[in-house]
């Protein structure tokens, strides 16, 4: 089916969803496939795709207009008349000029550290909408980006593991002779580390893992992964109601860095994952211990893209010291682009269809409502999120 490119101008009772391709090169995926678009159709609404915006994900123009898109030769023509756009990564401002006031864009927005970029999106007269602040309760699941791609990267993170690694992950038995299992170990238990242990098993290695919240050895055992941490009274305290783990004192830092290190020195792989939204990575990792492990063994660093939790990681590249390869890949969801768009589309149309009016089929953003409380940096014309305000 050919692609149709439209005339920009629309009746003005129908919304429309502009859907804008990546700017920066090294993000292959899409904030939209035809599936969502087709649903974003059901629900009264007409959708516009940037052309070659799915080209990276393995969606063509073709399929978009297939499933009844309207394609745009450029941004300008896709956001003419546009209501909400989507992104995966943050627009900047001078690619949405000329579009309608109070156009509601949708994406990754990443505001630590670029409070400028985001003022200058309020600027010019967007309402941001960030994803990735998007509240961890039941009914926003769905729409949680966050677990949606930390789950691909864990499981990314091994494949690489696997690839990276000279040996073998599970134990085999042969003719000539026992090749034993590699033995990986998981720092940190969140969305992404669970992943990678539950992926390592699959694979037949020894995995063990560890996170400072006493509530994730449960879930450890269970993928049928040994815990590692210094289990004393401190530590079983060191969770807060809302589950989020507490500073530990110096004494429990320096033991439990104490056991970590003579751990990682008889691993094969190691794979951290650590991250603190708006602040750099901690250092898990020292020099020493990677000094510690012997040749041929990998660190894969999730945490590269800010700054690594190895002191010696280089983000984006893969280097190699004392013998140990340190994988520093960034945005290892977009090496599965197809799949992560997928899941990211998916978790953008579930947030989107709470702000479509089931009567009027328009945007309908309802300012109360915790969702959108959560993830709204910009309104009217300003930063409205007081972390980011100051810029």
């Amino acid at each position: 089916m050919t692609a149709t490119v439209f005339d920009s101008k629309k009746p003005e009772f129908v919304m429309r969803i502009a859907v804008l391709a990546e700017t920066d090169k090294a993000e292959p995926r899409v904030a939209a496939t035809p599936e969502t678009v087709k649903k974003f159709i059901a629900l009264g609404a007409e959708v516009a795709v940037q052309a070659g915006a799915g080209a990276g994900a393995g969606v063509s123009d073709a399929d978009y207009a297939a499933a009844g898109a309207l394609i745009g030769p450029d941004p300008a023509t896709t956001l003419a008349g546009a209501d909400i756009a989507l992104r995966v990564r943050r627009p900047a401002a001078a690619e949405i000029a000329g579009a309608k006031p109070n156009l509601a864009v949708i994406s990754i927005m990443d505001p630590f550290g670029n409070e400028a970029a985001l003022a200058d999106l309020a600027k010019a007269g967007a309402i941001a909408f960030a994803m990735e602040f998007m509240p961890r309760i039941t009914r926003a699941q769905s729409m949680d980006v966050l677990s949606s791609q930390a789950n691909l990267a864990g499981y990314r993170a091994v494949i690489d593991a696997a690839a990276e690694y000279g040996r073998s992950f599970p134990m085999m038995m042969t003719a000539a002779g026992t090749v034993p299992a590699a033995k990986v170990f998981i720092m940190g238990v969140g969305v992404a580390g669970l992943q990678a242990i539950a992926t390592a098993k699959r694979l037949g290695a020894i995995v063990t893992a560890t996170d400072v919240r006493p509530a994730t050895k449960e879930q450890v055992e269970s993928l049928g992964a040994k815990f590692l941490a210094v289990e004393n009274e401190e530590f079983q305290q060191a969770q807060t109601a809302g589950g989020y783990a507490k500073e530990m004192s110096r004494e429990y830092q320096a033991a439990q860095a104490e056991l970590t290190a003579s751990h990682i020195a008889k691993q094969d792989v190691v794979i951290t994952t650590a991250l603190i939204p708006g602040r750099p990575a901690p250092k898990l990792i020292s020099a020493d211990m990677v000094h510690s492990m012997r040749n041929g063994s990998v660190i894969v660093d999730l945490a590269a893209e800010r700054g690594g939790n190895c002191e010696l990681t280089k983000p984006g590249e893969t280097s190699v010291v004392n013998g140990v390869k340190i994988v520093g890949a960034l945005n290892l969801p977009g090496r599965m682009a197809s799949t992560a768009s997928s899941l990211y589309a998916k978790n953008l149309l579930a947030f989107v269809e709470t702000m479509i009016s089931k009567e009027t089929k328009q945007l309908a953003i309802n300012w109360d409502d915790e969702l959108i409380k959560a993830t709204a940096l910009t309104r009217d014309g300003a930063v409205t999120d007081e972390r980011f305000k100051k810029a």
